[in-house]
């Protein structure tokens, strides 16, 4: 009975997006489709103590009425698998075929992608994954964090935040599922996270719960009572065919899932559920040496690295804190104090219900 009302529960959300998505005009930023139309436009974040941005916005506004899903990629400018996947979702997706909108930001970290820097946004040194909801008086990063917030965030009804391994990354595909403690919402973003299909999936109960210091993007759009997921795919700044179609055609899955294509809905079955992440941080400067890849299974205590000095001595063995699965090593040589070389993802003993 129990799974008979959360699958009921399910239903009347989507329901309600259907219902609640009857605009036959839909807009964003720059840019404004009709019903059965694609537009591309700009998000402008006005000059302030810094300097203006433009960041690009597609909305693919379908010939049916249906929910609005956003999908965000590029807020890490280097993390190129996650850009070149929502290019490849612009291409392929058709308006005639969709029920609902889809708004579509590939691109957040304009500047980090035309100067090839990792993790943050040049203009402010900031993370544009960081300083949700933003806001007008501050940087660049904050800023453009306000205007996703109200534009694309407070539009839409479901959203996916795309990532992928940086340049000095080498990063195991997984998902995020955010348990929130609303059932409703968490039932529809697992059946999403499950629907997008990656096979490991970090359970996160530690994000922010307040709506105005939400900090994180797919956070934002969860504390706002959104089910939303986070994704990653690729690995040392590479486009691998595989890494890019599994976001791609992740991003369909769950449109099909919620009704907004046709077609049957698949879901990855018995994924590996994470319940926690340890990450190992250096607390010295030098050259990485990695002793184990991307997804290798380790005891607690094993050797996964070492660090030496500039003329090869030893000064640092990094040990696995707990048994589990490398989602993340350091994919260079380059080491600095206080960086992280690499993070072990704790299996759960069973699945969350």
């Amino acid at each position: 009975m129990l799974r008979l009302f959360r699958v009921l529960g399910l239903v009347a959300i989507v329901v309600y997006s259907f219902i609640a998505n009857a605009e036959e005009t839909f807009t964003v930023g720059t840019a404004t489709a009709a019903r059965g139309q694609k537009a591309s436009g700009t998000i402008e974040v006005p000059a302030g103590v810094d300097a203006a941005l433009s960041i690009p916005v597609v909305v693919v506004n379908g010939a049916r009425p249906g929910p609005v899903l956003a999908l965000v990629s590029g807020a890490h400018g280097t993390e190129y698998a996650s850009i070149i996947s929502l290019e490849k979702v612009i291409e392929r997706l058709d308006p005639a075929a969709l029920a609902g909108t889809v708004i579509i930001v590939p691109l957040v970290n304009v500047r980090s992608f035309e100067q090839k820097i990792a993790h943050v946004n040049p203009v402010d040194r900031k993370s544009m994954n960081g300083f949700y909801p933003g806001r007008m008086d501050g940087t660049q990063t904050e800023r453009a964090s306000f205007l996703i917030t109200k534009q694309v965030v407070e539009r839409c009804d479901h959203l996916i935040d795309l990532h992928g391994g940086d340049i000095d990354e080498s990063l195991r595909p997984y998902g995020y599922w955010t348990v929130t403690g609303n059932a409703q919402q968490d039932a529809l973003s697992k059946q999403m996270v499950l629907a997008f299909g990656l096979d490991h999936i970090i359970i996160s109960a530690d994000r922010p719960k307040d709506p105005a210091a939400s900090r994180y993007l797919e956070n934002t759009a969860s504390t706002r009572g959104k089910a939303s997921i986070t994704v990653e795919a690729g690995h040392a700044g590479t486009v691998e065919t595989d890494d890019v179609e599994a976001l791609a055609e992740g991003c369909f899955n769950v449109m099909r899932f919620l009704k907004m294509l046709p077609g049957v809905a698949m879901r990855v079955e018995n994924p590996v559920w994470i319940e926690k992440v340890e990450s190992v941080t250096s607390d010295q400067t030098g050259i990485f040496y990695p002793l184990v890849k991307r997804g290798t299974y380790v005891s607690q205590g094993m050797r996964i690295g070492y660090v030496t000095d500039y003329v090869g001595k030893t000064i640092l063995d990094a040990r696995a804190p707990a048994a589990g699965v490398v989602t993340f090593i350091r994919a260079v040589p380059s080491m600095t104090k206080g960086e992280t070389i690499a993070s072990i993802g704790v299996v759960a003993q069973q699945a969350p219900k």
